[in-house]
Parts: structure tokens; C-alpha cells; sequence
């Protein structure tokens, strides 16, 4: 039987970022006018990677939001709450990747065997390809929730950020990666704010076509993967099966079309969130709920001090991954540069932090969360204002950068932005026209201050061909 595989759910994008310029442009995009005190830098030292001032920029309109500076930060940082994720609702993907609300994919942990050889099936390795960051599948979720009675009563009354863990993870998580920009398409509808991952076709080329070395590691984390689940909580005998050959502890082919997803209730700051993403494995019984929720990673044998330094800034996204989801352990199998893996261990996802304490250059959650909160606000604040403002589209779509070292700014996209967005699909935005048609049946909100951003007119964009 094919086992469950993990992919990943939103692209990256290394697209360079334009500067924290806020005049108008005959490009895609137009500027948004930031007034918060969050959008303005504080203090006159220069802002990293942008080769101006702090205080320059506090002068003139600024989209630009910076990220905090690491040296100080530690120390002033503030406690931003979050509440522990609960689960609304799981679903399958097929071999075929068809949606289904079952458990169908759902795997259970068991102990791999060590020696085991992450190489073995490579060559039968059934791929699916990276594609644009479409929510179409935990809208679906979100949808499918609201229609039950049940499980509709579990909703917050209102929701703030509907996203994919991966996106979440990669905003909270900004603050410390120094060689990976990237990019976000944002909505704001009926008073949520909905994130998709922009990629280009340029970016999702180069994700499908990967050179034979990082195929090859990708693999990796796959093979370990099947190697530690099972279709079912009894453990398997590490012999080798005569049958196909396949060798000791072997769960099954890899097949990435194959994916368990849990979407999950939380709260950030003042901010509800409603966050979808692929789990792994349950150790033991599933229960409905996160807490038997197991994640799997692959990392190379730790040899020396470089490597245990690499290996801990590894641990920044390890944590936010389950972290988000409410998963509570996270097993590492350790493998050698061929992929044969010599060591298996188990860590407690709230026990990271406490690794990397006080190790210099050291990552701390405290600063991603209030990072993360800070985000989340600026984004409410700037497309709230610019509706207010007036849009040049009846349904606005805005484009986040996050620029390693330096910030994030936001624009709003034009017509033709807009019509890249949606790639000739049946879609209002990036959202898909069904889900767009709910909204709109929907009650309408009642802060004032969400009225504006939140009206919803029938579009006029041209529909054609589009799936789930």
C-alpha cells in the first residue's frame, strides 16, 4: 500500500523585493500609504538591505514595515498570546489527490529500523508536482464546517487569518532567515484576511525541476517517512518482506498525491485563525484532537560544532511547523550523507526553545510571535485604510514581500496583477467563485470599520477551466 507522504503545501519564491518607496507606479502594483506607528522605524540606524535611513524613511508615506532587530530585541520583547490549536475537521487526499473528508490517508507511528537506507524505491517514486499556493482545499474545510451543525458551533464568531500552516510558519519565522525572500498574495474580505503564497511560473519550474542532488535529499525525508507509519497503530516486523523485496520496517511506496490534513482553530494576539496543514502520523490512537499528532523530519548525523549550530537553526521552523498545529512531538531520524539513517530521536515540540537558549545567535519563539502579531495588524490597518481610500478594483487583491533582513512591504496590485492572480481560473481574486458566492450569501459584518474593505461585488473577471 502507498504510504502517506509529505509535500509541501505553498511554494517559496526567491524574488528580490522592491524598496519601501510609497509614490505612485505605472507598474502592477500601487503603493499603500502607512500611518501606524508599527509601519514606522524607530530610530535613526539604518535598515538592513534597504541602504537608507530609519530616519529617511519615518518622513514620507512608507508601506514598510521592518523587522526588529535582533541584537535588542531578546530583551524587550513582549509576551504575545496564543491559544493551543484545536481541530475542526481532517481530510484525505487520494493517490489520484482527490479531496475527501475522511481519514482514508491517516498513518500511525511506528519505530523504524536503524540502517534503514532512504535511497530504497527512489525510482518509484509517484511525485506530485508543486503548483500555485491555492486555500481552495481548506476553504473547502472551512465550508464543510460551517454546514455541519456540529461541528459549525466550533467556529470563532469571528475569524481573523484563514492560511495554510506552511504560509504561518514562513511569516512568524521572517525575522531570522537572512537568504530567502518571498512572496504573498493577501484578501481581505467580510473582516478576514486570507493568505495565499504567490509563486511564478519561473519559481514553480525550478521547484519541479531540481537538480538531481536536491531530488535526492528531497526523497529522504519521504523514504523516512514511510520507513516510521503505517496504515494501521500495530507495529511491523522489521524483517525483509519476501515478497516484494522491499526491506526491513518499509511502510510502502512513496506517493506525494497522498496526504492526511488537519485545519485547526487558534488565536494569536487579538487575531482568530483558521490553519490547515499535511500531519505526518498519530502515535498510538488517533483522538479526534492534536494531541497524538507526530511530525517526521530528516537531518544530517551531527559530527561536529557546525553541524549541531546548522541543526539548531533548523529547529526555528521545526517548532512553528507543529507549534501552529498543535503537534506535540516531533521524531528526527539522523542519516549520513548517503541516506542511511544511523540514529531516530523524539523531541517534545514545546521543549525546542529550551535547546537553543542562550547559545549565541539563538532563536527565540517570543520574538516570532510578536513579530507574527505585529504582521497581522499592519496588514488589517493597511488594507482597511486603503479601502477607505478607495480601490481601484472592486475586489482588491495585495502583495506582500518579505525581504531577508530587512522588512516586508505591501502593494496593491492593478488590474493586470490582478488577472496574473487569477490564471484564466474561475476565481474572484485568488478565491475560487464558489467559495467567493458563499461569502457573499453570508451576513455582512458589523464593525464599521470592516464595512468598507468588506463589500462584495459581483466581479467581472473572465472565468474559464477551473478544478478542484
Amino acid at each position: 500500500m502507498g504510504s502517506n507522504r509529505k509535500r509541501n503545501l505553498s511554494g517559496d519564491t526567491g524574488d528580490e523585493s522592491q524598496g519601501p518607496q510609497a509614490t505612485e507606479e505605472p507598474s502592477r502594483r500601487r503603493k499603500l500609504v502607512a500611518t501606524s506607528a508599527d509601519a514606522q522605524p524607530s530610530s535613526s540606524t539604518e535598515i538592513r538591505g534597504q541602504g537608507q535611513s530609519q530616519e529617511a524613511l519615518s518622513t514620507r508615506p512608507s508601506t514598510f514595515l521592518p523587522y526588529p532587530d535582533l541584537k535588542t530585541s531578546h530583551s524587550t520583547v513582549k509576551q504575545t498570546p496564543f491559544q493551543q490549536p484545536s481541530q475542526l475537521i481532517s481530510f484525505s487526499y487520494t493517490p489520484e489527490h482527490v479531496q475527501e473528508f475522511t481519514d482514508s490517508a491517516l498513518r500511525y507511528f511506528v519505530d523504524p529500523p536503524l540502517g534503514s537506507n532512504l535511497g530504497y524505491g527512489y525510482e518509484r517514486w509517484l511525485r506530485h508536482e508543486d503548483t500555485r499556493g491555492r486555500i481552495d482545499a481548506l476553504l473547502k474545510a472551512v465550508s464543510t464546517v460551517k454546514q455541519d451543525p456540529a461541528r459549525g458551533a466550533m467556529l470563532p464568531a469571528e475569524i481573523g487569518v484563514v492560511a495554510w500552516r506552511g504560509v504561518m510558519t514562513k511569516i512568524l519565522t521572517a525575522p531570522y532567515e537572512n537568504r530567502d525572500g518571498w512572496e504573498l498574495n493577501v484578501m481581505f474580505v467580510n473582516g478576514t484576511l486570507y493568505f495565499e503564497e504567490h509563486a511564478t511560473e519561473e519559481r514553480l519550474k525550478e521547484k519541479n525541476n531540481m537538480d538531481p542532488r536536491q531530488r535526492s535529499q528531497t526523497y529522504y525525508g519521504y523514504a523516512f517517512e514511510s520507513y516510521c507509519t503505517s496504515d494501521t497503530p500495530k507495529a511491523r516486523e522489521h524483517e525483509k518482506d519476501s515478497r516484494t523485496g522491499a526491506p526491513p520496517g518499509w511502510g510502502g511506496d512513496v506517493n506525494t498525491n497522498v496526504q492526511w490534513c488537519s485545519v485547526v482553530r487558534t488565536k494569536l494576539g487579538d487575531t482568530r485563525m483558521i490553519i490547515g496543514g499535511e500531519v505526518d502520523c498519530v502515535r498510538g490512537k488517533y483522538t479526534g484532537q492534536t494531541d497524538t499528532f507526530v511530525e517526521l523530519k530528516t537531518s544530517l548525523a551531527i559530527r561536529g560544532h557546525y553541524d549541531e549550530t546548522k541543526f539548531e537553526r533548523k529547529l526555528l521552523k521545526f517548532y512553528f511547523q507543529s507549534f501552529l498545529l498543535g503537534v506535540p512531538e516531533i521524531v528526527v531520524g539522523f542519516r549520513t550523507p548517503a541516506g542511511v539513517v544511523n540514529t531516530v530521536q523524539s523531541f517534545k515540540t514545546i521543549q525546542l526553545p529550551r535547546l537553543v537558549r542562550g547559545k549565541p545567535g539563538a532563536w527565540d519563539p517570543l520574538v516570532c510571535l510578536e513579530w507574527g502579531h505585529r504582521v497581522l495588524t499592519f496588514l488589517k490597518d493597511s488594507v482597511r485604510r486603503t479601502a477607505r481610500d478607495g480601490n481601484e478594483l472592486p475586489v482588491p487583491v495585495w502583495r506582500v514581500k518579505f525581504v531577508p533582513g530587512s522588512g516586508i512591504s505591501v502593494d496593491e496590485l492593478d488590474r493586470a496583477g490582478v488577472e496574473d492572480v487569477v490564471n484564466g481560473e474561475d476565481r474572484v481574486g485568488f478565491l475560487p467563485t464558489w467559495y467567493w458566492e458563499e461569502l457573499r450569501r453570508e451576513e455582512q459584518p458589523t464593525r464599521p470599520q470592516d464595512r468598507t474593505a468588506a463589500a462584495l461585488p459581483t466581479p467581472t473577471l473572465a472565468k474559464a477551466g477551473w478544478q478542484i
